[in-house]
């Protein structure tokens, strides 16, 4: 998920994303390498932003399972490059789904991964982050060419997810997939 390739220990921080499918996802990958160099990548949307728990990491994975079947699979449509003002982190918006995303957000946010982030939950896919303002308009600007540029895919669907943690070199490793399921009245 972020930027350093040899692994590290893991530590007490939590997430719950999306995986980007091809060929967007390759195309966000080789994008945030050249606004990032050495940056380790695997494109992705996050549900539930970085976070201790307040309890194990199995809780947590069973707090998710059991809200699942209130869950189903969308779409989401990528937008524009922008950049977030109060903390410089270039990215790319959410056109369709955010509403959803939103909906997931609230629902998830619960028993042992309740957490109150610093910044309102803002459905996104950073591009680049750690940026003086300067840095982050220039990464910016590169970044709308290239997706200006870009002639695949734009939008991809949700079904699965991915519990993941942080590791002292900032390396994110899987924990549990899970699969989304249409609701009962599309199910065949």
């Amino acid at each position: 998920m972020l930027c350093d390739p040899s692994g590290g220990e893991p530590v007490e921080s939590f997430a719950l994303v999306t995986y980007i499918p091809d060929p967007l996802r390759k195309f966000l990958d080789d994008l945030r390498r050249e606004l990032v160099p050495r940056c380790v990548t695997n494109a992705h949307v996050t549900i539930l932003p970085p976070r201790p728990l307040s309890s194990t990491p199995e809780a947590a994975i069973e707090t998710i399972r059991a809200r699942l079947p209130d869950l189903s699979p969308f779409e989401i449509e990528v937008g524009e490059v922008l950049v977030f003002p109060v903390s410089d982190v270039a990215y790319l918006s959410i056109k369709e789904g955010k509403k959803e995303l939103l909906q997931m957000h609230r629902a998830l946010n619960v028993g042992p991964l309740e957490f109150r982030e610093l910044f309102p939950y803002h459905p996104h896919i950073t591009l680049a982050q750690n940026l003086t303002h300067e840095q982050s308009i220039e990464l910016a600007e590169i970044a709308r060419r290239r997706w200006s540029e870009y002639t695949g895919p734009r939008a991809f669907p949700v079904e699965s997810l991915a519990f993941v943690q942080n590791t002292t070199r900032n390396l994110w490793i899987d924990l549990a997939h899970f699969q989304l399921e249409p609701a009962p009245s599309i199910r065949r």
